[in-house]
């Protein structure tokens, strides 16, 4: 076995045989050339790809010397790929070929990512002969660019990636099923199948009870149950004869490379110890050490490939154009670019009944960047039913939508988080005719609410509504958890409102040490909550059951309380249940308009798709275009003043020219006079009022404080200050004019209007 364990050669012919092979091989190969080169054009490759060093002749002839003693010892084996020829049919070595390369993506950086994207952008190019290794092995950058390859270019690509990130990663050439080698996955169960068979929780069956109605039995053959028994008891058989198989192989395999008859290096190494077994007997005892001949070691050449370079585009982009297609048992497995989709789609797996894929079973959908938060559709085309998933951040905080019809007053199935809405809704659960929420954490400890309406013949539409008329409530049943501030006869556990016979069921909860709880049931006179004065008696209306005979009877005026709180409280659970109506039809008016808008949201920091960001880039650059502009036009002509004295004269002549240079020289020589006088003025005004001070303090010296003393100082160093800055900027513009009034002269004489006119004064 050999440690590169790839095989083929391409280059100079050495048997008979061999040259006929090889020569067949090339033909075949040239075709996959120029197909390479129709994908990707005529590429003017580095001068790595179009020779070899002396380092790489040398390390090709090493190749050489190893593929004949191997051909010559194992003549029965398929031949070795050592040195094939690469895009511009020049033998490389073929471990050279790989180059490890650290890419800035962090979906790259582990192995199952690194996996999973050679998987998606490369598309499998299978080899003339799947039999036989190829003759020709191109760099990962050439793969990159035409994104199809055979088994070696995609072992190549990814194995210089897992290189680049850190894994002890090789290229290891063999023999596979055919499914493998032409990539057939048509027997294999998708694996999105299989992560939702782990991710589905066991049901737990609720405890049989011991007097319950047994269900109808189900008829079935017992011959087929055996006959089904026996076959998956001989598969499971099967698969664990394989299994063992399987661990027996890999546990004989020996990978310890210093051991000579397993292995065999091609190139000697400094650190490598050969492991001699005690069999071999061919050394002399008696031999020195000292005298044996080093040999000189060679190391292998670096990498002739280019670095790999793959551009965030194409690791969003993944797949060939943007899409892909997987075949699998029953099942399809579309693959997509996000937004290449106009409603946000990133995957669909189809399932099918049967093998030949003809009869839907289900179809899923992901998707992506959607403004709905839409995560995944279901829909089962057994049950005729649609199953919606959303992501955290959607209104109302909906989670899970299961429906066969956008209509209301339909059968759906809502689950929400119930840790993000203020009522602690859980789910909801809708038909015709009944309505079931379950709510958690509550401050009232409302837990459950089932609310049964009237059955509607038919849906009455009022005019000027976009929406049916409320259904008709029945009956409406709250349960509440156990408050431990309470005591279990006072704390409600049920409440059961009956609108139409107008009666209230309560049940509260059970002591510790009873088997039964407290009930009360209310029979409600008819119109009592609008006579204020008409006269209730209590022992008509209220039937109770007590569990401890001996307990005192509650009081007629707490039964009263009671009632009229219920009262109170059925007005309150009604006003629920019709608001939840509402929530229902609000949430299927907003998927409606989801639907139709398929609106997907895009990243600020992604310039190329956010037109938003690019509508502002290209007002900013008007903007700035027009200040810009708009300053161009505004710059002040030093000539303008002068012009204006003159009338504005459409033609300058001579005379005119020079009424214009002497005006502006002078108007020049008297702003530099005035700005002297000016700076000038303040410096002997300062230079007066600190001799004025100083007198004054010669006068009052005597008789001042240390607090005038020491603000005497402070003025005398800040108006010394003052007066030092005055001298300098005097000092620097008297410097200064005469240059600058050369400068004005010198810019009149260069001026394009006064040019020519001045040419010669």
């Amino acid at each position: 076995m050999d440690v590169l364990e790839e095989s083929d050669e391409e280059g100079e012919p050495r048997t008979t045989g061999g040259k006929k092979r090889r020569s067949m091989s090339f033909v075949a190969k040239i075709d996959q050339l120029e197909s390479l080169i129709s994908d990707i054009g005529i590429v003017h490759y580095p001068e790595s790809y179009q020779q070899n060093t002396v380092k790489e002749q040398t390390m090709l002839q090493y190749a050489e010397n190893f593929r004949q003693q191997y051909e010559y010892l194992y003549p029965d084996r398929k031949p070795l790929i050592l040195s094939p020829l690469n895009e511009c049919k020049i033998q490389k070595f073929v471990s050279t070929t790989l180059r490890p390369t650290l890419l800035n993506h962090k979906e790259l950086y582990t192995w199952k990512g690194c996996a999973t994207f050679v998987s998606d952008f490369l598309i499998v190019d299978s080899l003339d002969l799947i039999t036989e290794t190829p003759s020709y092995l191109f760099s990962s950058t050439t793969i990159l660019k035409c994104q199809k390859g055979n088994c070696f270019d995609f072992s190549t690509l990814l194995c210089s990636i897992l290189l680049g990130v850190g894994y002890d990663a090789y290229c290891v050439s063999g023999y596979a099923t055919k499914e493998i080698c032409l990539m057939d996955e048509t027997k294999e169960i998708c694996p999105l199948l299989l992560e939702d068979d782990k991710n589905k929780k066991k049901e737990v069956m609720p405890p049989v009870k011991k007097y319950t109605v047994k269900p109808v039995r189900e008829l079935q053959s017992k011959f087929e149950m055996n006959q089904e028994a026996r076959r998956r008891a001989e598969k499971i058989l099967e698969d664990e004869q394989k299994q063992k198989d399987y661990e027996e192989m890999i546990n004989n395999v020996r990978f310890d490379l210093g051991d000579p008859v397993k292995w065999e290096y091609m190139l000697p190494s400094e650190n490598q110890e050969i492991v001699v077994p005690d069999s071999y007997e061919y050394l002399d005892e008696g031999e020195d050490d000292d005298e044996k001949d080093v040999e000189k070691i060679f190391d292998m050449p670096p990498s002739w490939a280019q670095q790999i370079v793959i551009p965030a585009k194409d690791i969003e982009t993944r797949c060939p154009k943007g899409e892909k297609i997987i075949q699998y048992k029953k099942a399809n497995l579309e693959k997509y670019a996000p937004y290449l989709n106009i409603d946000g789609m990133v995957k669909r797996l189809i399932e099918y009944e049967d093998i030949e894929c003809t009869s839907f079973l289900k179809v899923t959908e992901w998707y992506a960047n959607r403004r709905d938060n839409l995560e995944k559709i279901e829909r089962n085309m057994k049950t005729r039913t649609i199953t919606e998933y959303f992501r955290n951040g959607r209104h109302l905080a909906l989670r899970k939508h299961v429906y066969r019809s956008s209509e209301p007053e339909t059968d759906r199935t809502m689950k929400f988080n119930g840790k993000l809405r203020v009522d602690g809704l859980m789910s909801r659960v809708e038909t015709p005719t009944e309505m079931v929420e379950k709510f958690r954490d509550r401050p009232d400890f409302l837990i459950y609410r089932h609310t049964v309406f009237a059955k509607r013949l038919k849906k009455v539409k009022l005019p000027g509504t976009s929406h049916s008329n409320y259904r008709t409530i029945l009956k409406i049943t709250e349960r509440f958890a156990r408050n431990r501030k309470k005591p279990a006869h006072q704390d409600v556990a049920e409440q059961v409102f009956l609108i139409t016979s107008e009666h209230i069921q309560l049940t509260y909860h059970r002591e510790d040490d009873r088997i039964t709880a407290v009930k009360r049931e209310f029979i409600l006179p008819p119109n009592l909550m609008q006579k204020d004065d008409q006269e209730v008696n209590m022992d008509q209306i209220v039937m109770t059951f007590e569990v401890d005979p001996l307990v005192k009877p509650c009081k007629n005026v707490v039964l009263y309380q009671t009632m009229i709180g219920l009262l109170k409280a059925q007005t309150t659970s009604m006003q629920a249940v019709r608001d939840s109506e509402h929530e229902i039809r609000e949430i299927l008016k907003d998927r409606a308009t989801e639907r139709r808008a398929n609106e997907l949201t895009i990243s600020v920091y992604d310039t190329e798709r956010n037109e938003k960001a690019k509508e502002h880039r290209r007002t900013q650059m008007r903007i700035e275009e027009e200040q810009r502009l708009r300053r161009a036009e505004e710059e002040v002509d030093y000539l303008a003043p002068f012009l204006a004295r003159l009338g504005q004269p459409k033609k300058i002549t001579k005379k005119v020219a020079m009424m214009l240079r002497s005006d502006c020289l002078a108007d020049m020589k008297q702003r530099l006079i005035d700005k002297a006088n000016l700076i000038q003025s303040r410096f002997e005004k300062e230079a007066l009022e600190l001799q004025n001070k100083q007198q004054w303090y010669q006068q009052n010296q005597i008789s001042m404080t240390k607090e005038d003393e020491q603000a005497y100082l402070s003025y005398c160093s800040e108006a010394m200050f003052r007066i030092h800055i005055l001298e300098l900027r005097l000092n620097k513009h008297k410097e200064r004019a005469p240059t600058r009034y050369l400068a004005l002269e010198d810019k009149i004489r260069k001026d394009s209007r006064l040019a020519k006119k001045l040419k010669d004064c």
